[in-house]
């Protein structure tokens, strides 16, 4: 891989990933239209284009594609209850944007697309580890509109020759999660009151568990997945840590007062059976929750809050 084009590349992810790409010396263009990415993210040594994926034309996306290996595809309007109450506007990122980038790689004659993908699309599993075999049920537009994403992949891979894969990511943490706003995960929203010297708000009975990932170690399968020796065909696979914690066991190590009191629809309990993309891709994740948890805390300066 000399050459990687990164959609989505001011955000937490693709900003992560941007930066290791450049560190190994590769040739990294970045797309994002900065609506939830960040300007500060950008690495100067890419090249970057300030579009967004459903609404520039394919020829624009294809001029910028031509001559590159593979493109990052990580652009989403992410989160469920905002996709809840803007379906439509998450519709046209998460399903045009998506059908715009894989049109113009397959007219750029790329040779792979890996697509960030979302565990959402299990929607309450019942099996745990949960395998990539498991029945889809989506249980909001956000988690219908990544498995369209997929599904789009994969019929690209079919129908047309472009070789694609899918990363369904686990609950995804690290250094540049954000800490407010509508896309704020749960260990941001509780860094954020921690900073506030605010109770940690906790939905439901903080009973619910989920498998949080490491941000490095998800980056570390984008790379597998783009330089896989074999054509994956639109492959799907778990980015899961492989063990989970409770909400409730998450607040216990920021270490401030819980609140409860706010309901909401959602997974009892989200597990990665990872074997497939350890197996075939040889990712092996290394992130430890809780040991990060204090480490960031420290960054943070909320150690002794």
């Amino acid at each position: 891989m000399k050459k990687a084009i990164v959609v989505g590349g001011a955000g937490f992810i693709g900003s992560t990933l941007a930066d290791e790409l450049i560190s190994r010396g590769i040739n990294t263009t970045i797309i994002d239209n900065l609506s939830t990415g960040k300007e500060s993210n950008i690495n100067p040594k890419a090249e970057f284009f300030k579009l967004g994926i459903h609404d520039t034309s394919i020829e624009k996306l294809q001029s910028i594609m031509e001559g590159a290996d593979v493109v990052f595809h990580l652009a989403a309007l992410a989160r469920v209850q905002p996709s809840i109450e803007n379906p439509v506007e998450y519709n046209e990122v998460n399903i045009t944007g998506t059908l715009n980038v894989l049109l113009a790689a397959h007219r750029a004659k790329e040779k792979r697309v890996v697509y960030s993908a979302s565990s959402s699309a299990y929607g309450d599993a019942t099996i745990f580890p949960t395998p990539e075999t498991h029945s889809i049920n989506p249980l909001s537009p956000y988690g219908l509109q990544k498995l369209v994403g997929e599904q789009y992949c994969k019929m690209f891979s079919e129908v047309y020759g472009l070789d694609t894969c899918s990363l369904r990511y686990f609950n995804v943490y690290g250094e540049r999660m954000n800490l407010e706003g509508a896309y704020c995960l749960v260990m941001g929203i509780f860094a954020k009151q921690m900073l506030n010297n605010e109770p940690l708000n906790i939905t439901n009975d903080g009973e619910q568990r989920r498998d949080f990932t490491y941000v490095g170690d998800v980056v570390e399968a984008n790379i597998l997945a783009a330089t896989h020796s074999n054509e994956l065909k639109g492959e799907v696979f778990n980015i899961g840590n492989g063990n989970d914690y409770s909400v409730n066991e998450v607040a216990d190590a920021f270490g401030g007062e819980k609140k409860y009191g706010e309901k909401r629809l959602e997974p009892f309990k989200t597990l990665a059976d990872n074997s497939k993309a350890k197996n075939i891709l040889g990712w092996d994740p290394q992130g430890d929750l809780l040991p990060w948890i204090q480490k960031y805390k420290k960054d943070l300066g909320i150690w002794k809050k």
